[in-house]
């Protein structure tokens, strides 16, 4: 019987859409901050996009190899900004407000059709419902759930950056079972991967794994393709969700 019905957040609660002028405008907004802190780097906004992407993609494969989250100050001056030696007594009060404009300035976010319907027809069903995220910052999602006004239905909300882990370590899952007050063995996960969703569900016991598809990150998932890694349910919309729980909780 599934009581809960946990939600990612990139790519599932909203679509993330990589836009070269939004990260050319947040390499120059990166810049002026850092500059208003009296640290002025070496480069212009126009060669920082390119090589702040190459380094996003190092400390992404480094986190997904360790499934460990580094605290956001370390992930600027190890990986984003490595290359200018920055030191992190300098980042220190800056580097959670330069998280939460990498993830919300950088990309264009839309919300998912019929998210705010779906969870507030989960909520009449009765189910606890909650967010588990792999992100840098610890305050862009709870500040997204009050902008998608959706936070009142969240019982939990479980970060990569609070915890230190990443989906798809099963303790992160674990650790929002708990906060939940329902088992794994009693949840429904949605999310849009593979690598992370997915393989996050089966490593933790999670009785319901939802996909929602998402062609953009298909790149993400190319190592799990034909090992048959698979969810219980793959739907293209959020309003789906609601049908796939009543059918799984309907006896035979």
């Amino acid at each position: 019987m599934i009581r809960a019905v946990l939600f990612d957040v990139g790519g599932t609660l909203h679509a993330v859409h990589p836009d070269e002028a939004l990260a050319g405008k947040f390499s120059q907004r990166l810049l002026n901050r850092l500059a208003e802190s009296g640290i002025v780097l070496p480069i212009d906004a126009a060669s920082l996009t390119p090589l702040l992407h190459a380094n996003a993609e190092a400390y992404k494969h480094w986190s997904e190899e360790h499934r460990t989250e580094l605290p956001n100050i370390r992930i600027w001056n190890e990986f984003y900004l490595k290359d200018f030696h920055v030191g992190e007594a300098r980042l220190a009060p800056l580097a959670e407000e330069l998280s939460v404009l990498y993830d919300a300035v950088r990309v264009r976010n839309v919300p998912r059709p019929h998210m705010r319907e779906t969870i507030q027809t989960l909520h009449e069903m009765g189910m606890v419902q909650g967010v588990i995220s792999n992100i840098i910052s610890t305050t862009f999602v709870p500040r997204l759930l009050e902008n998608y006004d959706i936070a009142q239905y969240m019982s939990c909300v479980v970060l990569s950056s609070v915890t230190g882990i990443r989906k798809p370590d099963a303790r992160i899952f674990e650790l929002a079972a708990a906060q939940c007050g329902v088992p794994c063995g009693e949840m429904a996960y949605v999310g849009d991967t593979l690598s992370r969703d997915v393989l996050g569900c089966r490593n933790a016991g999670i009785a319901l794994s939802i996909q929602i598809r998402n062609p953009s990150i298909a790149h993400r998932d190319a190592a799990f393709i034909g090992t048959g890694l698979a969810p219980d349910a793959a739907i293209d919309d959020l309003s789906e969700i609601p049908a796939v729980i009543r059918s799984y909780n309907t006896p035979a």
